[in-house]
Order: structure tokens, then C-alpha cells, then sequence
């Protein structure tokens, strides 16, 4: 391919498509949830159509269990795709079609060069010195003198000038085309090579935007050696840097989580994990949080930075606590659900999915994950009679259960409001000589069992008159303890 021209100028005036393209190796690496955000949010914001394909030509690493962990990280992230999964292994015909249209076309040759020449060329060239840049002998051969053995077929790629990819990240990449091999388009067993598949499917796909790692950058200078050739229109390229730890290390097991399934598992929202994977590496300002109707609006790639961007748990913490607390009820619910049924911990009966509903209000605030918000709702989770842990038990002293029996008659004439409440209680602390601090730790063991609680009020409205009022009363009696 001679040096970039306006012909392969990319364009951008068609229906905006984007892909997400995974390997279903193992699992959805945080990184890839990242890509597949980025295109989500890109195909989204335009009007255009988000779609997946399963690169699964490796057929000794593809696994069906790894594909079912793929598609089910996207669905808890809410990542939803357009159309049918298409799976790039069952593509293969259409993949040799076009290496046999690029054959015909003179813009692809046979190659019977052997494995053992092409080493035996390397280490001659590593010896003397040389690039060890393969030319294959067979690219300008007569077809006449070609023998009856087995071949390769390769691309015929420029041997002089540049390749250029104007890349909506990094900017002008040249690279020049003396230092791009002719690559293997089919294999000698007629399979076709993930190089060229990428690029069939994707212009098959109608795929307009590329946006993936910068990992695949030098691949991009091939495939467009493809396109170039079919005479296809570019698409936008967009190569987005890698994570890396905190540490700015390559991201990788030391620093702690890597897979989508564990970030589930550790219970942050997906809505919270969406915000923040869109700001880890792109920016709109100074925001730091926002909603996913913001973000598809704001998203574009000229706000994504060059440098890799850093994991930074506190970070995610603190953007997964808002997205918590500015929920709706009724979503945080479903997806509490799901974390218990992932977690494989026992489901909500009607009760406890009840008293969630009710105490959502004080229940979400200054919660950054769902097991912190489960610790907080342990009173409305719990079943009567409680068993007090160790701090709440000490609260329960003889002094306290009697000051406890006391109040039970008038919480029975209450009319169950939090004003009435906060005055009956101000009241009766005053009637004891106290204050209601030093009766707040015994209600707190009283009705939730637990020394660390939300507001006793709130809690009395959750549980509501009768169910307070028996809690209260099996703690105020010797056998509670």
C-alpha cells in the first residue's frame, strides 16, 4: 500500500456502528468491559448500533464457558448489543472468499516458501545483521513455475512509502511500508489467519468506528492493507491506552481484581462501575459523576487521554457510594438480588424484600457497596427473637432492660410518626434523668441486635409499631440474653 491518500481517508458521514470484539478465552478483563463501555457509549449517544462478535478462531483456547462469562458480565454492566452475537469461527467461508477475490485481483500471491526457509532466511539475516523482515521469493513468481506443494496465501503489500493511520486518539501514526512483512492471509491448511478476519467481519458488520486497546495499533497499519486493497472505506480508528494498577504497572492479578464477575461479586453497582470505567482514561471537564443518559451525551473520543489510565479502588469507592444513594429503589433492589444469587447467599423472602423496600431511604446513604448496605439493613433482614453480638449485648445490662420494659407501654399509645416518637422520646429520657444518647445504645441492641446501626427512629418506622414493640420487649426480658 502506497502512503496514505485521500481515498483512504476514512468516512465519517455514514450511521454511526460500533463493536465489541472479545476473544472467549476466560473472563470479561475489566479492560475489555472498558472497550466495550467506550463503544457502548459512543454507538449510543449517536443514534447508531452497538454490536458483539465473538472472535473464536482460536479454536484450542474458545471455550463456551468463557463465551457464557463474557456475555454475562455485558448483560450486569447493562451493556446491551444490537442485533445476533456473530461468531467470527463460523465466518470462515466468507473470510476465504475474500483472499480468493484478493488472489484474483493480483493484490494477494501464493506463497510455497517453508517454515524451515523462512527460519533459515532469519537466522542468516540475525548473523549478518539484516531485518529479518521476511520477502517471500514467491511474490512475483511465474504461476508457471509454481510446484505442486503446499502454500500460504499472502498479501501483496507496498514496498515503499508509508502507511498512515490518523487515529482519533493517538494522533498521525506513520509507519513505513519497508517495515511491513506481506502477511499470511490463509494458512496452508486453507484456514483463515484473525488478521484478516477482523477486517471482514468488521466491514461485513458495517463497523464504522474501531475504538479498542492501543495493543492492536500496529495491527491496524495491516489491516488497512486489506481495506486498501478490496477497495473497502476505512473506519475511524480509535486506539485507547491500557489500565494499569496504582502502582502504573500493567494491570494484573497482584493489584487485586480483574475480571467483571468479581467487581459483581464485591458487590459495586453497575451503574457505579459504568461511571467509573467511563472516566478511567476519558474526561468531560471536571465531572466526576454522572448518569448514564449524561455520558452518552458527553462521550466522545477526543476527550480520551494518551496515557494509560490507573485503577484507583478509593476512586471507585466513592463514585459506586453516590450511584447507591441517588438509586432508585425499586433498581437497587433487583440488583441486591442478584448480588445475593451470585454470591450464592440465601435469597430475600417476602418479608425482608418488604422491609428493603421500606428502609431503602436510610439504607443507601454512605454505602459504597451492596455488603455495606446489607450490613446497615441487618435490622430489617434479621428475624425476632434477635441474638444480640457482643457490643449489643453489653448494652443490655439489668439497669437497661428495665428502662426498656418502662418504655414499652408508651410506645403502645403512640401514633407511629417520627415527631411523635422524638418527643416521646425526649420526654422519657428527661423522665429517667437522662439524655437519649445513653438510651440509643440499648435500642440499637434492642432492635437490631447490633452496636453500629442507622437512627433508631429509622428504624422504629422500617420495622413498624408491632414489630419495634416486640423486639424491645424480648430484649427487656432476662431470656433475651
Amino acid at each position: 500500500m502506497s502512503a496514505a491518500s485521500s481515498a483512504d481517508t476514512p468516512s465519517t458521514d455514514r450511521p454511526v456502528v460500533t463493536r465489541f470484539a472479545p476473544s472467549p478465552t476466560g473472563y470479561l478483563h475489566i479492560g475489555g468491559a472498558r472497550t466495550a463501555l467506550f463503544n457502548w457509549l459512543y454507538a449510543r449517544g449517536r443514534g447508531g448500533r452497538f454490536l458483539l462478535r465473538i472472535e473464536d478462531t482460536d479454536r484450542a483456547r474458545s471455550t463456551p464457558e468463557a463465551t457464557a462469562a463474557i456475555l454475562k458480565g455485558l448483560a450486569w454492566l447493562g451493556l446491551d448489543h444490537d442485533g445476533e452475537v456473530v461468531s467470527q469461527f463460523e465466518g470462515a467461508a466468507r473470510h476465504a472468499e475474500v483472499v480468493n477475490e484478493l488472489l484474483a485481483k493480483g493484490q494477494a500471491y501464493k506463497c510455497f516458501s517453508t517454515q524451515e526457509e523462512i527460519e533459515a532466511f532469519r537466522e542468516a539475516a540475525r548473523a549478518e545483521g539484516r531485518s529479518t523482515l521476511f520477502r517471500s521469493p514467491w511474490r512475483d513468481a511465474d504461476p508457471a513455475t509454481h510446484p505442486d506443494a503446499p502454500y500460504v496465501i499472502r498479501l501483496r503489500t507496498a514496498e515503499d512509502g508509508e502507511t498512515v493511520i490518523n487515529d482519533e486518539v493517538q494522533g498521525r501514526v506513520a509507519i513505513r511500508n519497508d517495515q511491513l512483512d506481506d502477511m499470511i492471509l490463509l494458512r496452508s491448511d486453507g484456514t483463515p489467519v484473525y488478521m484478516l478476519a477482523v477486517v471482514v467481519d468488521d466491514h461485513d458488520m458495517g463497523v464504522t468506528h474501531v475504538i479498542r486497546g492501543d495493543d492492536h495499533l500496529n495491527n491496524a497499519a495491516r489491516q488497512m492493507g486489506i481495506y486498501t486493497a478490496m477497495g473497502w472505506p476505512l473506519p475511524v480508528y480509535a486506539h485507547i491506552p491500557l489500565i494499569h494498577g496504582p502502582d502504573g504497572k500493567k494491570l494484573s492479578k497482584r493489584h487485586g481484581a480483574l475480571g467483571v464477575d468479581e467487581y459483581q461479586k464485591i458487590g459495586y453497582p453497575a451503574a457505579g462501575m459504568r461511571n467509573y470505567l467511563a472516566r478511567l482514561g476519558w474526561s468531560h471537564g471536571d465531572d466526576e459523576f454522572f448518569t448514564d443518559e449524561q455520558a452518552m451525551e458527553w462521550f466522545d473520543l477526543g476527550g480520551i487521554g494518551k496515557a494509560p489510565a490507573r485503577l484507583d479502588f478509593k476512586k471507585l469507592d466513592h463514585v459506586c457510594g453516590q450511584h447507591i444513594a441517588a438509586a432508585d429503589d425499586a433498581a437497587l433492589l433487583h440488583e441486591i438480588e442478584a448480588f445475593l444469587d451470585v454470591t450464592d447467599q440465601p435469597a430475600l423472602d417476602a418479608t425482608q424484600r418488604d422491609g428493603l423496600t421500606r428502609g431503602m431511604y436510610c439504607l443507601k446513604e454512605r454505602a459504597k457497596t451492596i455488603p455495606e448496605l446489607l450490613e446497615k439493613a441487618e435490622f430489617v433482614l434479621a428475624k425476632a427473637p434477635l441474638q444480640p453480638d457482643e457490643k449489643a449485648q453489653k448494652a443490655l445490662d439489668d439497669v437497661s432492660r428495665g428502662i426498656l420494659a418502662t418504655l414499652t407501654p408508651q410506645l403502645q399509645s403512640a401514633s407511629w410518626s417520627r415527631d411523635e416518637l422524638e418527643g416521646l422520646m425526649a420526654a422519657f429520657a428527661e423522665a429517667q434523668g437522662t439524655k437519649f444518647g445513653k438510651l440509643a445504645a440499648p435500642l440499637r441492641a434492642a432492635l437490631a441486635g447490633r452496636a453500629v446501626t442507622p437512627s433508631v427512629f429509622d428504624m422504629m418506622l422500617v420495622l413498624g409499631k408491632e414489630e419495634t414493640i416486640l423486639r424491645i420487649e424480648q430484649a427487656a426480658t432476662p431470656a433475651a440474653s
